[in-house]
């Protein structure tokens, strides 16, 4: 027996003639001591049983198949059966050739071809895979239940593009609901009975089942109690179900998929269907992982490795079909175009220009097959050979964009909505797939790492197998595919947008939940209002209230009790008599008066658009203490415009813009007197400035002009923007692209002062002046420093052409050479030469909230040219610290006394109204941070642009703090801060932000909220979510943010009250929020107008259905004392019942529109928003006031009562109850501050319904009595001495000590 077999010798078959011959599968296993895996089982994972099925599926053939005797059949089933998981074992995870190492777990380096030694006649001997092949892992459907976390949670991830089945990875579906349809009934029942009333009265309500404690039918207690629950999980449930729609209305956006099929192989031979893989997974997965053996996951695997077998060669057609985005898979071809929002977690593929991309995808797909000298080898040796010029030239600022080159493979995206960053960002495709037929992607496999949050990170590889099939393919030997890095720079995330003009192709890697976005994403929660929870404290109260009165009327009725009467029997049902005490229709009127602020909200016309998407917390509007704010596209509207320039002598802006045009039309028209026909010489920075005007232009209006032509002509050309030329309705238009929206800015600026930037790629740049459409200035690109954010400056250096304007002149000749170089002043400052203008001048600049950039130049000879050009080069090429020597040779040959050009201010153009805004919410109290993912400059600027800093307050900056930095400086940075807390606002970065939470959490919390403004600057979603945390945490004070993208959803959902902007990128915070805005400007009249109604309103009926159950139990208090300590119900029945809904439920809800000032009062005097977060309108005073005021109205009404009536009989009980039906409709008009004439229906309708429901109550009252002088006398004596002496207290206090609305109204 061979070796082989002692693993399986339980399963041993002498008769088989099928033996595993370790010699010859694998001779250097073979070799190794036999005793050291005797024994061992096949649980270890060493022998990779997936190579073993392999070879027997394509080893043997069809007639191998036909040969094989059912023994042998029995055997290999039992064999693989035993083995473990293909997907765990070494030879289907790490070993990646045919040749590796059978029993070893080390991973093969390099993959070989199996050898012509190994082609014996043994059933082994005709293994052979691929390498990629051979590594792949088995399809999702047929992992069993163990490994399904695995592969579609955090392991790594191998991916056959564009073929099925596919793995089982998560939907592509974006969710933002609260609650599944098996969740919401256990969660939202638990919020409810999770305040102490909706408890309390489920156990009065059970109580009611026990004979000796039924006080009255079972249904007075029961119904108002599913009432309650009944409105409050209906709104629960209609929010959520609002949610869903919208959600669905994203889900539902189509994509193009291309769908790659083998028009040759239709199925069953072809690829699967679908929905046959998910049928053939659902009917083994039913069988349960205890009953799915070894062999499914085989055959399945089988049945997909012929199917990718198959397509080596063959003839592939492309198919472009359109599919809903949450039904996209990982593993399809998407086809995106300009300004299309990105839908799942990409790698891209193919970046084309957008005019031949309908040749390049659909146009190959009707070329039938392919010729059939194809090479692919010579392909991609050429890829290989570029691989590097072309990634490190198209990621250079300079390089050709998408939009117009495609054939290099560059693309544009904009993340601000994912990270926050307004910087569009460069994305390349492989140069291994770029000039791929995209029919050949079902030869590509992408290994990517495991799901992260980390936006800025990606590791991965691509594989490329090679077409065996293909004639003359000069495969090389021991080669059988081809592997590229992947990196940041190949992918795009989800819930980015494609910037460029281009058509990418990109294959879909992350789904769903897996996504960056949706990772960074924290979970939707349940919100509660800060009301709630004082309304619960309260309550509990009342409860002990109850049970210390129940408690007092035994002790004094005596402990011993009655006869067939515990004592502890008897306090229980005074608690129940007692139970209006804690009013069950409190929740009822809160949650509909709720609904009345959302549609008072949405109603506004003075805030269109706005949507209420949790309509449980309006109040919280009203309470507001902390803001915080995300930048692009909340506070700004990413959109750049050049404001203001200086030349060192005199700045320019606004009107005096067209005197620059003036010097540009004088400085670049050197041919303009010429014959159009005629070319014109090019401009360098050395050609004479001419006026046009000589004899009378003075010196000094030259030297202005000539600098001015200097300046202008910098800003056209350092730049990394690239023109594109696009069609709209007819009309053709040039459109920019670059990194970052400043630049363009810039760009269009010079093109409307007349010099247009015609053309850009890697290697030329080519300026036109307007108003001639002559070319006027040429240069080829030598050298591009991209800008960083540590660098904080870009330069680039051009050598000028020389001679006439025709692009194939012979006079044409490479000229001067320049370094042009653009920054912050604080960089480049130590740059230029010396000059007494600059730090005032950008001084200026800042404080008109303008980005400033400085300006300067330098000219090189040729052999300065030569010597630093050969420094760079060899500093590029040094493996340690080569940024660091690259940075140095750029500062000692070219950043030395610049010739300072000038400064420019950019302005950052803010959303409509926000200065006054943000003034009114500071005047209301309302501390307001940022957070942003821009850079520190930018959020500085838009600070002070928006008057989020005011003049007089210090900006104290804190950056780059790090492990490194220490604890000394961390604290030296805050020390500032403690000595003037109410005068600075702090200005600080991501990685300072996460030291010092991470270390000193709480000394930076604690003396961050007492400041004015805080400016967080590189701030992750997660950061920004922590902070929302933090601040929650520590105050205890409500919050509230804002945004509009991706990027701030974790924020909103971390605040106790989130408001989304619907944004120009997308939806993704509005979704999530739980206010929706068009508008940051309308946030003012939703805290300021709108809050204050809903938290003082909804104040007012709280205390009022309080007193409204509260004074009821004190009349049933007085009432057992008079009947002897019995505890007999006062009220029945439907006297219970209707006295809390159809005789008070109307005028007391009517109180939710009342209001005390109006809008344009709240608005003029912000500082009475101030006064709600105090929540003095509903506290622990207000409360004990209306509890007394219960006590004396309830022990008036039903003490006078008795005296004046029998005490037990149905006249008291008809004096009783209607006086304390109309003291409650008196109240109500009491507390009326504004008349609405739904307050005067609803008083004098239900005293109405009261009136005509009398004859209706003679089981209740003596109706003959009713309707006697003698209790009209006796109603109105008792109404006048329980309502007079609170409304004359009342009027005393207002006089003696107004409220602050009355002050304003000048009452």
């Amino acid at each position: 027996m061979s070796r082989a077999h002692k693993y399986h010798s339980d399963n041993d078959d002498t008769d088989s003639d099928v033996e595993l011959d370790l010699q010859e599968l694998d001779p250097a296993a073979a070799s190794r001591d036999g005793e050291q895996y005797k024994g061992r089982h096949m649980e270890d994972k060493q022998i990779p049983l997936r190579s073993l099925r392999v070879g027997r599926a394509r080893g043997f053939g069809r007639q191998s198949q036909k040969h094989e005797s059912p023994e042998k059949r029995e055997e290999n089933q039992r064999l693989l059966e035993e083995g473990t998981d293909s997907r765990d074992s070494a030879g289907s995870l790490n070993n990646v050739g045919d040749d590796a190492p059978l029993l070893s777990a080390e991973v093969s380096s390099k993959p070989t071809l199996v050898s012509k030694e190994h082609t014996g006649g043994s059933f082994f001997s005709c293994l052979r895979l691929p390498n990629f092949k051979s590594a792949s892992p088995p399809p999702r459907d047929s992992l069993p239940d163990n490994a399904h976390a695995k592969q579609g949670g955090g392991a790594s991830r191998n991916i056959s593009v564009g073929q099925y089945p596919q793995p089982r990875f998560p939907p592509n579906a974006v969710s933002n609901a609260k609650y599944s349809a098996w969740s919401f009934l256990p969660r939202t029942l638990y919020n409810e009975f999770s305040f102490f009333f909706n408890m309390y009265f489920l156990l009065v309500a059970l109580s009611q089942i026990i004979p000796s404690l039924r006080i009255g039918y079972l249904s007075t207690y029961i119904a108002p109690l599913a009432f309650v629950l009944a409105i409050t999980l209906g709104k629960e449930a209609l929010d959520d179900v609002a949610r869903r729609r919208r959600d669905s209305e994203a889900n539902r956006e189509e994509y193009t998929v291309l769908r790659l099929r083998d028009v040759a192989k239709s199925s069953p031979k072809g690829r699967p269907r679908r929905g046959a893989s998910r049928l053939r997974s659902g009917q083994r997965s039913k069988r349960g992982a205890s009953q799915r053996t070894r062999l499914d996951d085989i055959e399945e695997e089988e049945e997909n490795t012929r199917w990718r077998d198959n397509y080596a060669g063959s003839e592939i057609e492309l198919d472009e079909i359109r599919i809903k985005s949450r039904d996209l898979k990982v593993g399809d071809v998407l086809r995106l175009s300009k300004n299309q929002r990105i839908p799942a977690d990409l790698v891209i593929l193919q970046s084309l220009s957008a005019d031949s991309s309908v040749t390049a995808i659909t146009g190959q797909s009707s070329q039938g097959a392919r010729p059939e000298d194809e090479s692919l080898l010579v392909e991609t040796e050429a890829d290989e050979s570029g691989i590097t010029e072309d990634a490190s030239s198209a990621s250079a600022p300079g390089s050709d964009s998408s939009g117009e080159g495609g054939s290099i493979g560059e693309t544009f995206i904009r993340t601000d909505q994912l990270d926050g960053e307004t910087d569009w960002k460069l994305r390349l495709a492989p140069p291994m797939t770029q000039s791929l037929d995209p029919r050949d992607f079902v030869r590509l496999k992408i290994v990517a790492g495991k799901p992260s949050k980390e936006v800025n990170e990606f590791i991965g590889t691509m594989e490329l197998a090679y077409n065996s099939k293909i004639e003359g393919a000069g495969v090389p030997s021991g080669n059988i595919s081809k592997t590229s890095p992947l990196s940041i720079d190949n992918t795009a995330w989800a819930n980015t947008v494609l910037a460029s003009n281009a058509v990418v192709l990109a294959v879909v890697v992350y789904t769903g939940a897996q996504t960056r976005q949706a990772l960074s994403t924290t979970q939707s929660r349940s919100k509660a209002g800060l009301l709630e929870y004082e309304i619960n404290n309260l309550t509990k109260i009342l409860c002990a209230l109850t049970l210390t009165l129940s408690v007092a009327l035994v002790i004094v009725r005596g402990v011993e009790g009655r006869a067939g009467q515990e004592w502890y029997i008897t306090i229980t049902r005074f608690l129940i008599l007692f139970s209006t005490i804690v009013p069950i229709s409190l929740r009822v009127n809160l949650d509909m008066g709720k609904s009345v602020y959302a549609r008072f909200i949405e109603r506004d016309k003075g805030i269109p658009g706005t949507v209420v998407r949790t309509s449980t917390i309006p109040e919280e509007l009203g309470r507001i203490e902390y803001l915080l704010s995300d930048k692009t596209g909340t506070l700004t509207q990413n959109e750049m415009d050049l404001k203001k320039i200086h030349v060192g002598t005199v700045s320019y802006a606004n009107e005096a813009m067209d005197e620059v045009r003036t010097y540009v039309r004088q400085g670049f028209s050197n041919g303009g007197a010429l014959d159009v026909l005629q070319p014109a010489p090019l401009i360098t920075p050395s050609s004479t400035y001419s006026t046009n005007s000589s004899g009378t232009a003075t010196r000094t209006r030259r030297e202005i002009g000539s600098r001015v032509r200097d300046l202008v002509l910098a800003l056209a050309l350092c730049h990394n923007v690239t023109p594109s030329i696009e069609e709209e309705e007819g009309s053709i238009i040039t459109t920019y692209q670059a990194s970052s929206p400043d630049e363009i800015a810039i760009i269009k600026w010079a093109e409307s002062i007349g010099l247009r930037l015609m053309h850009r790629d890697r290697h030329t740049i080519t300026l036109q002046y307007v108003d001639t459409s002559r070319i006027v200035v040429r240069v080829r690109i030598l050298e591009v420093f991209p800008f960083t954010s540590s660098g904080k400056r870009m330069g680039i250096i051009l050598q000028f052409i020389q001679g006439l304007e025709s692009p194939g002149s012979s006079e044409q000749s490479p000229a001067e050479i320049w370094f042009y170089q653009k920054g912050a002043d604080t960089v480049m400052s130590s740059i230029v030469a010396a000059n007494d203008w600059l730090d005032e001048e950008t001084a200026n600049m800042a404080r008109e909230g303008l980005r400033t950039l400085v300006v300067g130049r330098k000219r090189l000879s040729a052999q300065q040219y030569d010597d630093f050009s050969t420094r760079y080069k060899e500093a590029s090429m040094s493996f340690q610290k080569r940024d660091l020597n690259m940075a140095k040779v750029i500062t000692d040959c070219l950043e030395r006394d610049l010739e300072l050009l000038g400064v420019t201010g950019v302005e950052d153009k803010l959303q409509q109204d926000v200065k006054p805004s943000l003034e009114l919410l500071r005047n209301a109290g309302i501390k307001i941070w940022m957070l942003t993912g821009d850079k520190v400059e930018t959020a500085r600027c838009v600070a002070v642009s928006a008057k989020l800093v005011s003049r007089t307050q210090y900006i104290h900056t804190i950056t780059q703090l790090s492990d490194s930095s220490g604890t000394s400086a961390a604290l030296d940075a805050l020390s500032l801060l403690h000595s003037k807390p109410d005068s600075t606002a702090l200005l600080i970065d991501g990685n300072s932000l996460s030291y010092f939470l991470t270390y000193h959490c709480h000394g930076f919390i604690s003396l961050a909220v007492r400041l004015p403004a805080v400016i967080a600057c590189r701030c992750s979603p997660t950061q920004k979510a922590d902070i929302a945390s933090l601040i929650r945490q520590f105050t205890q004070k409500r919050v509230l943010c804002i945004g509009d993208g991706g990027n701030d959803v974790s924020m909103i959902q971390a605040a106790d009250v989130g408001v989304g902007i619907v944004g120009k990128e997308g939806r993704q915070a509005s979704l999530a929020a739980d206010f929706s805005i068009t508008s940051f400007h309308h946030l003012t009249k939703l805290l300021v107008w709108h809050g204050r109604n809903s938290y003082k309103r909804s104040a007012k009926l709280a205390q009022f259905v309080i007193h409204r159950g509260l004074i009821i139990s004190i009349c049933q208090t007085f009432y057992s004392i008079a009947t002897q300590f019995e505890p007999h119900a006062l009220y029945r029945d439907w006297l219970l019942v209707g006295y809390a809904t159809v005789y008070t439920m109307a005028p007391v809800f009517s109180l939710v529109l009342d209001k005390d000032v109006d809008e344009g009062l709240a608005n003029l005097y912000p500082e009475l928003y101030k006064e709600l977060t105090t929540g003095k309108s509903l506290s622990y005073r207000t409360f004990f006031i209306w509890v007394a005021v219960s006590i004396y109205q309830g022990g008036i009404i039903q003490g006078l009562s008795q005296i004046l009536v029998d005490t037990d009989s149905p006249r008291m009980v008809s004096v009783s109850f209607t006086v304390l039906v109309i003291n409650e409709l008196i109240m109500v008009a009491f507390e009326i501050v504004t008349w609405h004439w739904i307050m005067i229906v609803s008083i004098l309708g239900t005293a109405c319904i009261y009136v005509g429901s009398v004859p209706f109550l003679g089981g209740y009252f003596d109706l003959g009595f009713v309707w006697s002088w003698g209790f009209a006398w006796r109603v109105a004596a008792i109404s006048a001495i329980s309502l007079i002496p609170p409304y004359c207290i009342k009027i005393l206090r207002r006089t003696l000590k107004p409220p602050s609305y009355r002050k304003v109204q000048g009452l």
